[in-house]
Parts: C-alpha cells; sequence; structure tokens
C-alpha cells in the first residue's frame, strides 16, 4: 500500500541532493510517497503520483523524525529534591545517582515498564521516531540484564551502563569495575547493541573506563561514552582512540580535541537539557561547526539532571544558548542523533529512508526554536 503525504508547504529532507541543494535539502510545496514503510517518491506536489492512501498536509512543514541517541528512560521514582537544591545554588557533583539506584532496584519490572513506556510516549508524541535508551539504574548483573529486557522493550538501540557509577556496597573500587568488565558485561552483552561508561570527575577514570570498553568490544558491543560533563579528564580522547560512534555531554572540551574530532568518525552529542537542569554554562556548539565537528542534539532524558522529553525543547535551548541556527540545531536533532547512532536509514527523508516523518502545526520547521515549550507536532510518523 502506497501513502501520499501531500500539500507540504515546507519539506526538510536532509538530503542535499534535494531541493535547495543546501544541507537540509529543502522543498517547497511538495509532496512524498510512501510504501512498505519507505520514502519511494518525492518532490513537487503538482507532479505526485497516485497513492492507496492521500494525507493532506494542509502548508505544513514535514521534517524527518527526531533521533535521540542519548537518553537513560528505565527508572523508579524521582530526584526532584535535588534539583530544587540545585536551583537554590547546590552544585551539581554526580552523586544523585545512587539514589535512583535505590529507587530501581525496589521496583517490579512491570512498575518500570510502564514508567518507561509513559517517558518513550512523551518523546515520541513530540516527534522522536529513534531512540537510544540505556541501563545504569541498578548495578548488579541481574538487575542490569532486568533493565536492558525493559529497555528492548521500546527499542532496538539499547546501551549497556553498568559503569555509571560505583554502588554503595562496594568499598573496593577496582573490584565493581572487574565485575563490570567481566560478568556484568558478559550477562548483559546479548540484551545490548552498545555500552557505555560514565568517565568524568568523580566517576570512572580513563583507565578505568577503557578497560570496561575493551572488554565491551570483546564480548561483540559497539561503543559510546559519557564525557566532559563535569571536567576534562581525556574522554573525548579516550573515545578517539576507542573508535566510539559518539561522546556526550563534551561541556568541556579543549580546543586540541575538538581539532582531533574534526578529522574522525566520533559524533560530537550535546545535551543543552543537562545544562539547563544543573544551571552550568553551556557549551559552544559554534566552536564545533566552525572546526567541522559533526554533532547531534539528545534530550539525555533521566531523573536527576535533565528531565526533558521534548526534542522541541532542546532544539530550543540549542538555539538560544549555544550558538546555533534553527536549521543547524534541526540536523544535529535528526541526521546528527542517526551519525551518534551509526545508522544511514533514519534522520533523513531521502529516497529509501525509513518513512520517519513529522507533520508540524507550522509553516516553517523555525518554528520549533522560534516557540519554545510548545508541542507543534501534529503527527509522528514511524515506519513499521
Amino acid at each position: 500500500m502506497t501513502t501520499l503525504y501531500t500539500n507540504i508547504g515546507e519539506l526538510t529532507t536532509n538530503d542535499v541532493r534535494l531541493g535547495d541543494g543546501s544541507a537540509m535539502g529543502r522543498l517547497r510545496d511538495a509532496a512524498l510517497v510512501e510504501e512498505g514503510g519507505r520514502v519511494v517518491w518525492l518532490g513537487a506536489a503538482a507532479h505526485a503520483p497516485a497513492a492507496d492512501v492521500r494525507v493532506d498536509c494542509a502548508g505544513a512543514a514535514v521534517i524527518p523524525g527526531f533521533v535521540d541517541s542519548h537518553t537513560h528512560l528505565v527508572f523508579a521514582g524521582d530526584r526532584v529534591d535535588e534539583f530544587v537544591a540545585r536551583m537554590a545554588g547546590t552544585p551539581y557533583d554526580g552523586g544523585g545517582i545512587r539514589s535512583t539506584v535505590a529507587a530501581t532496584r525496589a521496583a517490579t519490572r512491570e512498575e518500570l515498564l510502564a514508567t518507561s513506556a509513559a517517558r518513550a510516549a512523551a518523546l515520541f508524541a513530540g516527534g522522536v521516531t529513534t531512540l537510544e535508551v540505556k541501563s545504569g539504574y541498578d548495578l548488579t548483573v541481574e538487575g542490569e540484564v532486568r533493565l536492558l529486557e525493559v529497555a528492548r522493550d521500546l527499542t532496538g538501540e539499547t546501551t549497556f551502563l553498568g559503569a555509571h557509577a560505583v554502588p554503595s556496597e562496594f568499598s573496593d573500587r577496582a573490584a565493581y569495575v572487574e565485575l563490570v568488565a567481566g560478568a556484568m558485561t558478559r550477562a548483559c552483552a546479548p540484551h545490548a547493541r552498545w555500552a557505555d561508561v560514565f568517565c568524568d570527575r568523580g566517576a570512572f577514570d580513563v583507565d578505568e573506563a577503557r578497560h570496561v570498553l575493551t572488554s565491551a568490544r570483546a564480548a561483540g558491543l559497539e561503543l559510546r561514552l559519557h564525557g566532559g560533563q563535569l571536567a576534562d579528564v581525556g574522554a573525548v580522547r579516550l573515545a578517539l582512540e576507542m573508535g566510539c560512534a559518539s561522546v556526550d555531554h563534551c561541556t568541556h572540551v579543549s580546543e586540541g580535541d575538538l581539532a582531533a574530532l574534526a578529522g574522525s568518525s566520533t559524533v560530537a552529542t550535546l545535551l543543552p537539557g543537562a545544562e539547563f537542569s544543573t544551571r552550568s554554562a553551556y557549551p559552544d556548539a559554534r566552536r564545533f561547526l566552525d572546526v567541522g565537528v559533526a554533532i547531534a542534539l539528545a534530550t539525555d532524558c533521566n531523573p536527576g539532571t535533565s528531565y526533558v522529553t521534548s526534542m522541541g525543547f532542546v532544539i530550543a535551548l540549542a538555539v538560544r544558548e549555544m550558538g546555533l541556527t534553527p536549521d543547524e540545531a534541526l540536523y544535529a536533532a535528526t541526521r546528527g542523533g542517526a551519525a551518534a547512532l551509526r545508522r544511514s536509514d533514519v534522520g533523513h527523508l531521502g529516497l529509501g529512508a525509513r518513512a520517519d516523518l513529522v507533520i508540524l502545526d507550522a509553516p516553517r520547521c523555525a518554528h520549533l526554536a522560534y516557540r519554545p515549550g510548545a508541542n507543534l507536532v501534529t503527527r509522528t510518523v514511524r515506519a513499521p
């Protein structure tokens, strides 16, 4: 069966070969045909072919579905008291993770799936069509497997994050690192595509992170890394050394690290919801783009530092606080996120791409930044 989306006022494809010749591949007065979950035709609405189903977009803007490449959706409880304290001046130090671990361990699988699915539904309603979900809030072998099983009910892009924090019952830090690199990795690898480590001040150092990532790669997992949120401890260089698909946060990055990133396939994923929620300085995204670093934007949805379920809000923050144009922010939230997940089938609407698209209640996609806080998504279409 074919579906024709027509009367599109502004179609952003993110395919430079289409439309106006820019990176956004923009067409006006356009139409698109989907068949079998793939884009099979696009062009001027006046020349659109017949189709089994016709959807009139009434002059609205249509964009690729958002690719949210960094979330921590599977957790129980909240940390609203911690947020209130930060707004009163208490600095963020990463220590609150253990309180979420306690609440998550106490929750049933059914409770975790229900609350996680509700958060995912909010993201989908806001235009997300591809979603990454991490473990990391149990920190036992059986518990991390359980969190990944819940995550797999939401997405195929699951990430093992046993190296999120050292749990309070471990007085021997080295023993916990060995547990993560050994038995925990072996148990979790069948349930994950990716492995990640929180490599930062107060979390895991470069040597510990390298050990965990090396073991994860040997177990068949692909790699990503938290780095540079609280300090520059060498995480970006480690991400490059290990060939990570992305290094995420990058709030503290040296000029040398930027130059190295620019010549690599590692994406810098920026998470402005974390700066918003921790009242920290935002990274200057222009520094990244000006030297040729590929960037992504993601929500970092988690209970402690970015309880954000709106990619539209993330785009608005990136434009207002990080120096991106509306088009640059949209590209980072779509094709940039796809690159961070090493996916070529999503994040764009070129021929053959998954027909994951979003119809906006606006004539131009720039309204996503222009009208922060409004959910401008009329319809999210996710290919089967």
